[in-house]
């Protein structure tokens, strides 16, 4: 494993307050403020590292805080100001790390379009992208799990697609992420979702 030290500068600390007065919003069917699921996704991409084959980067921390920036709040013309404010590197990866890059994330195509175009592009993303990708994943799987143990099924009505094609959708992220050889963060992911199928199987769907 590569022992490579991480350090975090100001830019970090910038990238923070980018994201801080960009995603005002809360998570979905929740008063939980949206930079709880961004420093959570940062949180365990830095713990990464020292146990890959590869250094844990600030630049991949920045990723990491910024990966919805995009997707969410702007598409193309905010990875222009994502280059602009912490250079191609950051912003390359958090092309990789969004399913669309609509300028109105109203208007983006239809969920399961999205997700197979996201699938398709993950499987040729670097291994950084996707130990970020799979750090985001796990964070809403563990999000899932613990709501599903408060409010059962209805979990599923925050989301675009119900329990199957969500499932379905995990899935698939499963088998990129073990080809390209696992880490921590896939093992606790795979049982994440298999402690998700186990506790909705009894569901009418």
């Amino acid at each position: 494993m590569v022992k490579e030290q991480l350090h975090l500068t100001h830019r970090f600390t910038r990238a923070v307050d980018y994201a801080r007065t960009l995603h005002i919003e809360r998570r979905k069917g929740t008063e939980i403020p949206y930079m709880a699921h961004l420093l959570g996704v940062a949180a365990l991409v830095m713990s990464e590292a020292g146990h890959v084959k590869f250094p844990v980067t600030e630049d991949m921390a920045i990723a990491a805080v910024l990966h919805d920036a995009a997707e969410d709040h702007g598409g193309g013309l905010r990875l222009e100001d994502i280059v602009r404010n912490f250079g191609p590197k950051v912003a390359k990866m958090v092309e990789g790390l969004s399913d669309s890059l609509a300028e109105d994330p109203n208007n983006k195509v239809d969920w399961l379009t999205r997700k197979k175009g996201y699938l398709n592009r993950l499987k040729k993303e670097p291994k950084e992208v996707q130990l970020i990708s799979a750090a985001d994943k796990l964070h809403n799987a563990r999000t899932i799990v613990e709501d599903y143990r408060v409010i059962g099924p209805e979990v599923w009505k925050r989301f675009k697609r119900g329990r199957d094609q969500q499932l379905w959708y995990f899935d698939e992220l499963l088998k990129i992420f073990r080809k390209s050889g696992g880490n921590r963060i896939v093992g606790e992911l795979e049982r994440t979702i298999e402690e998700l199928k186990q506790i909705s199987a009894s569901e009418k769907v």
